[in-house]
């Protein structure tokens, strides 16, 4: 049996390691020398996943909050998710608002969502006009769809930060434009949200309890990357979504000794595990962790790797993921 380690000395020992940009495959598998990068040149070469936010929506795991990048011949074109952490990782990574084309937010956690506005105020500092596709799933009677969601955000002479409001045609001085649509999570088969320059962008709902979830498959010259926020595992057709990826990113929050409210919002690790086996991606990446599940990260991973047997990544924020094709 492990030693218990006390939160706090937990948190002390995240946030040395927490914020390095290497990451490092975990278990038996070895991983492919291109899978992983910590270099700045490297995470911004050709069609690179990388972390903004691995962690979850408690602190005690000493990371950002849910969110990623992709890099695009040294651009940062795509943003998934932006929870609490990711303004400053943005920064971080040198991705600049300018090259943004596609911002899609899984669902409305404030782990995946609470920096979405700190963001895209930089658009006040643009030198020119820009336009951004902003994608996310529809409400329920418990949170509101991706259209609500930003007029609540920047709607004129309602929303919560009206001073952008500029952000629904780039006026008022905000050279962005932003174009939110909705998803329908119900859909049995994907939604194409985004296409240009090779790159195609779909999203199928996912089970996250009764919160509105999307997942995203991103198509690319190089390769596919399918990016999962949380979800329980439990819809068949996420399987046949994500076929044929390159790299499949999955969350890592709980343990598979969770409670029933866990489970329902989350997938454990055995879950984790068939779904990957199933898939069968040529790395598996995890991230979403909290302190609870990186406690006994080795032991989950091991876990996992009874099901699937390629290299598994455990995420840190700043890691970097090329695909390599």
């Amino acid at each position: 049996m492990k030693p218990y380690l006390p939160l706090s000395a937990l948190a002390a020992a995240l946030a040395l390691a927490g914020c390095s940009g290497s990451s490092t495959p975990t278990g038996k598998a070895a991983a492919p020398a291109t899978a992983a990068a910590d270099d700045a040149t490297t995470c911004k070469s050709g069609i690179t996943l990388q972390l903004l936010g691995s962690g979850g929506p408690v602190s005690d795991d000493a990371r950002a909050s849910s969110g990623a990048v992709v890099w695009i011949d040294g651009k940062a074109r795509l943003l998934i998710d932006a929870g609490g952490g990711t303004y400053l990782r943005y920064g971080q990574t040198g991705a600049r608002l300018e090259d943004l084309d596609f911002i899609g937010i899984s669902h409305f956690h404030t782990d995946h969502v609470a920096d979405l506005p700190a963001i895209l105020k930089g658009a006040y500092f643009l030198s020119g006009r820009h336009d951004v596709a902003l994608v996310g799933p529809g409400g329920n009677a418990n949170f509101p769809s991706m259209t609500a969601f930003f007029d609540r955000e920047f709607g004129r002479g309602h929303g919560a930060f009206e001073y952008l409001a500029g952000l629904s045609g780039g006026t008022d001085g905000l050279n962005l434009s932003v174009h939110p649509s909705n998803v329908n999570v119900a859909s049995p088969v994907a939604t194409k949200v985004w296409q240009g320059d090779g790159v195609t962008i779909s999203a199928l709902g996912i089970p996250h309890g009764d919160v509105p979830a999307l997942a995203y498959r991103i198509d690319t010259p190089k390769g596919v990357m399918v990016l999962s926020a949380d979800q329980n595992g439990s819809r068949k057709e996420f399987i046949d979504f994500a076929k044929g990826a390159d790299l499949l990113m999955m969350p890592a929050a709980i343990d598979d000794d969770a409670d029933a409210q866990s489970r329902f919002l989350h997938a454990t690790p055995t879950v984790v595990g068939k779904i990957a086996a199933q898939i069968h991606p040529k790395m598996l990446v995890l991230d979403h962790f909290m302190g609870r599940s990186l406690k006994d990260k080795d032991k989950n991973v091991a876990i996992i790797q009874r099901y699937y047997h390629g290299p598994v990544f455990a995420g840190r924020d700043l890691s970097c993921f090329p695909l390599s094709h």
